[in-house]
């Protein structure tokens, strides 16, 4: 343990110490809802009454050539009663340019039940990552000479800071993400601010039913990009169903931005096109084993394409199970049995 805690700690002295850039690294999708928690959150990384492996894979628009895909595999685990630690390896390609990298969190879990089937956790957590960002100019017919004409790259790091609580079926996440200002002196460094802040805080309520045959989760998350100041919001309702030998769940997530877009279009303007996606998902656990899949539609009156968004999430879940909680919390106890 001993080993463990300085290595983490070397690493992120090494991210703090160092000269580096830091920009919107893993995109903020509807994962979450897909018991993805820890992508989000850095304190939620063996915060489950199981260790988790999740591997997710998104493509845009099929119809587009080149469109922007997302592949990402976590995992995490806790150690002992109070130590959890993660890590994350990702891949975000978007057309010719591309971010590569690996993420590593530390987190700390505080018990503040008065029994073992009460549950009352505050989590801490902290990630940090090294981030390869990459554009391939080599396919270009045109010359640039601020890049060249092969392959441009440059690294950089990054953290995420956060905290979660969880009361019985109440449940509260706020995290900081991309915390380290940059000067860029790469290629776009001027399109790219040095600030890439951004905060995340989410929060809801799982309901039970009559021996929890169903139960639903309303929840919304709220993100807000420091540098720009804009605003977005998640509203979310999921459904639970408890089997025998693991579960259904799925729902709905709408999102929407605060600050409307203007632009023209056959010399009209429009005022006030807000973001919005409608976002379905489905999923079902057997045993140690998670599938879902996510959709996600734009409705703008402008849009690349009408294809939507796609998502597949492969989960397994292995070690000790450590569920005792008296209540429904799925982000917690991932095993939930009928009283």
């Amino acid at each position: 343990m001993k080993l463990l805690l300085k290595i983490f700690f070397c690493f992120f002295s090494y991210i703090f110490s160092a000269n580096i850039a830091a920009q919107e690294v893993i995109p903020t999708y509807s994962d979450y809802l897909t018991d993805n928690l820890y992508l989000l959150h850095p304190s939620m990384a063996g915060a489950s009454n199981m260790n988790k492996l999740r591997l997710t894979a998104r493509q845009q628009w099929f119809d587009v050539e080149d469109a922007p895909s997302l592949q990402t595999l976590s995992l995490h685990a806790r150690l002992g009663e109070k130590i959890g630690v993660g890590g994350i390896v990702f891949n975000d390609q978007n057309g010719n340019f591309s971010r590569r990298g690996v993420y590593a969190t530390f987190a700390y879990h505080l018990l503040f039940s008065r029994s073992e089937l009460d549950l009352n956790q505050l989590s801490f957590g902290i990630s940090g990552g090294l981030i390869q960002h990459s554009l391939d100019q080599s396919g270009f017919s045109g010359f640039d000479p601020l890049i060249g004409n092969g392959r441009a790259s440059d690294f950089y790091g990054n953290m995420d800071v956060g905290a979660s609580y969880y009361y019985f079926n109440f449940f509260a996440h706020l995290t900081a993400k991309n915390i380290l200002s940059v000067e860029r002196e790469d290629f776009y460094s001027d399109a790219v601010p040095a600030n890439q802040r951004k905060y995340l805080f989410s929060t809801g309520y799982v309901i039970e039913t009559y021996k929890r045959f169903w139960s639903f989760e309303p929840s919304i998350m709220f993100q807000l990009r420091e540098a720009t100041a804009q605003k977005t919001i998640d509203l979310n309702l999921k459904a639970y169903r408890d089997l025998e030998s693991g579960g259904l769940f799925g729902g709905v997530s709408y999102r929407r931005s605060f600050e409307g877009a203007e632009y023209t279009t056959d010399g009209t303007e429009i005022k006030n096109q807000h973001l919005q996606y409608l976002t379905p998902f489905a999923g079902f656990e057997y045993k140690n084993f998670l599938f879902a899949y996510t959709y996600s539609q734009q409705f703008n009156s402008v849009v690349m394409s009408n294809s939507g968004f796609h998502q597949i999430t492969l989960g397994y879940n292995f070690g000790e199970n450590r569920g005792r909680y008296e209540c429904y919390c799925p982000g917690i106890n991932q095993t939930r049995k009928r009283r």
